[in-house]
C-alpha cells in the first residue's frame, strides 16, 4: 500500500452523457465477451479504440483462448480480475498473467501474439482495453511488460476506498505506467457501501466509467454492474465524484484524445487506407514474424 496519498479535492465533477450496455459477442477461438466499446465510440472516446469485459465459470466460454493474431498502430492492455493466462509473441516475450495483473503491449510497427488460458477450470473474468498511438508512434519497435499484482500501486481514501493505480496517478500515487501523448489514467477502484470517490480530471480529456460490481452514482445517474458511463467534457469540470451504492468494484478509464484520423481494419489500426494495405500486404509477407 502506498503512503504517498494526497486527497484530491473536485468541485465542478463531470455527470454522466451516456450509458452504454455492451454487446455480447465472441473473439478469438470463440471466446464469449461483451464489447463494450467498438468502432462506432472510437472518435467520442478517442484515444481508446475497443474495450471487451469477459468472466464466466464455464470452461467453454474461453478454455480455446487467442491462438497466434496480429497487431498493428496501438497498444493492447489486459487486466486480469481472475485467472491465468499465457502470452507468447513474434517478437520473443513470453509472460504468465494472473490474477490482480496486467499484460500492456504495445503492438507498434507489428506482433503476432497468443494469449491461451493455463486454467481448464474455475472463472476466468477481467478487461481488454486497446489504446491508439499517436501516428509518430505507429511504427515503433513492439514492447511488452507483465505487471503482476504486486507491481501495481495501491492507495486507500479515508473512505476505505482502494485505488489500484495501473496507469496515469491519483491522489499523489503514480502508476505502474506512463504515456507522454495519450496519457491514460486507468484504475481498479473498489469501494464499500456509501463510500464517496474523487479524481482529478483535465476536461480536455475523453473518460468512462465500467461497473463490474455492485452499482455508483455519479451526479444523480445510476450506473448498475455490466454497464459504461461516458462522462461528459463540461469545460468548466474539473473532476469525477461518484458515491458507491453497495459494495463496488469499477475502472475508471481516462486520455488525451489525439485528433488525429483513425483508420481500422481488424487487428490494425493506422492514420490511412494506404498504411492499412501497406500493413496487411507486410503480414501477408512475413514481416511481422521477426
Amino acid at each position: 500500500m502506498n503512503t504517498n496519498y494526497q486527497a484530491e479535492v473536485v468541485n465542478r465533477p463531470r455527470q454522466v452523457e451516456h450509458l452504454v450496455v455492451g454487446q455480447a459477442t465472441s473473439d478469438g477461438a470463440g471466446v464469449k465477451l461483451t464489447r463494450l466499446l467498438d468502432h462506432q465510440l472510437q472518435k467520442r472516446l478517442d484515444p481508446f479504440l475497443m474495450l471487451d469485459a469477459f468472466g464466466s465459470d464455464e470452461p467453454d466460454d474461453y478454455i480455446a483462448g487467442f491462438p497466434d493474431h496480429p497487431h498493428r498502430g496501438f497498444e493492447t492492455i489486459t487486466y486480469m480480475l481472475t485467472g491465468r493466462m499465457r502470452h507468447r509473441d513474434s517478437a520473443g516475450n513470453e509472460g504468465l498473467l494472473q490474477t490482480g495483473g496486467v499484460q500492456w503491449m504495445t503492438a507498434g510497427r507489428g506482433v503476432i501474439h497468443s494469449e491461451l488460458p493455463e486454467q481448464e477450470s474455475g472463472r476466468m473474468a477481467g478487461f481488454q482495453l486497446w489504446l491508439n498511438l499517436p501516428a509518430q508512434d505507429k511504427m515503433c519497435v513492439p514492447w511488452y511488460r507483465d505487471i503482476q499484482r504486486e507491481q501495481i500501486p495501491e492507495l486507500r481514501t479515508g473512505q476505505d476506498v482502494l485505488v489500484r493505480v495501473i496507469a496515469g496517478a491519483s491522489h499523489g500515487v503514480t502508476g505502474a505506467v506512463q504515456r507522454a501523448h495519450t496519457q491514460p489514467l486507468y484504475l481498479d477502484i473498489h469501494s464499500p457501501d456509501g463510500a464517496s470517490y474523487t479524481q482529478t480530471l483535465p476536461a480536455t480529456m475523453n473518460a468512462f466509467v465500467v461497473v463490474y460490481e455492485g452499482a455508483l452514482q455519479v451526479r444523480g445517474t445510476r450506473v448498475t454492474a455490466g454497464q459504461m458511463a461516458i462522462l461528459n467534457n463540461a469545460p468548466e469540470s474539473d473532476g469525477v465524484q461518484f458515491q458507491a451504492v453497495g459494495a463496488t468494484r469499477a475502472i475508471l478509464v481516462a486520455g488525451q484524445p489525439l485528433h488525429e484520423a483513425i483508420v481500422q481494419y481488424g487487428p490494425f489500426v493506422m492514420n490511412s487506407q494506404q498504411e492499412i494495405m501497406q500493413a496487411i500486404d507486410d503480414y501477408r509477407r512475413g514481416a511481422f514474424a521477426a
